[in-house]
C-alpha cells in the first residue's frame, strides 16, 4: 500500500511556473507588469516571479514568448552619457559640489568617469540613489 502511494507521489509530473515576455522588449527599457506573464512550464534559467523583474531595466533585447532571465535585467539606468550631473566630494566633514558631464551611463552604486565642468579634468565616482555622482567617499 504504502509503496503504491509513493510512487503515485513521485510519478506525477511537477510544473513549475516561468516568467516570459508579453511582446519584444528593448535594450535598456524599464520593465513593467504589462510586459510579463507567467506560463505553466520550468524554463532552464527563466524567473519564478514577475514581481522579480517589475522596475529593472532590460540589459539586452528580451523577445515575445521568450523567458526572462535575471541575468538580462539590471537596476534602472540613473545616468545617462553625457547628461550634465551633480558632482559631489565628500572628505570628513567637508563637501564640495559642482557639475560635471557623465561619460558613461549608469545605475545607483555603478563607478562611471565624470568631467569636471568648471575644471576640465576626468574624475571617476560612485552614482548615489539621487543620480549625483559622489567622488573621493568611500561607504
Amino acid at each position: 500500500m504504502w509503496r503504491a502511494l509513493i510512487i503515485l507521489l513521485f510519478a506525477s509530473p511537477v510544473m513549475a511556473e516561468s516568467v516570459i515576455a508579453t511582446r519584444t522588449i528593448r535594450a535598456q527599457t524599464v520593465i513593467g507588469p504589462d510586459d510579463l506573464t507567467l506560463v505553466n512550464a520550468g524554463l532552464p534559467g527563466a524567473l519564478s516571479d514577475t514581481a522579480a523583474a517589475i522596475g529593472l531595466e532590460a540589459r539586452v533585447a528580451i523577445y515575445a514568448g521568450r523567458p526572462v532571465r535575471l541575468a538580462d535585467l539590471g537596476p534602472p539606468t540613473l545616468v545617462q552619457r553625457n547628461q550634465v550631473v551633480a558632482l559631489v566630494y565628500l572628505a570628513g566633514g567637508l563637501a564640495i559640489s559642482t557639475e560635471g558631464r557623465a561619460l558613461a551611463r549608469g545605475s545607483e552604486g555603478e563607478v562611471i568617469r565624470v568631467i569636471n565642468l568648471a575644471s576640465r579634468t576626468t574624475v571617476s565616482g560612485r552614482i548615489g540613489p539621487n543620480g549625483a555622482v559622489f567622488v573621493g567617499w568611500e561607504e
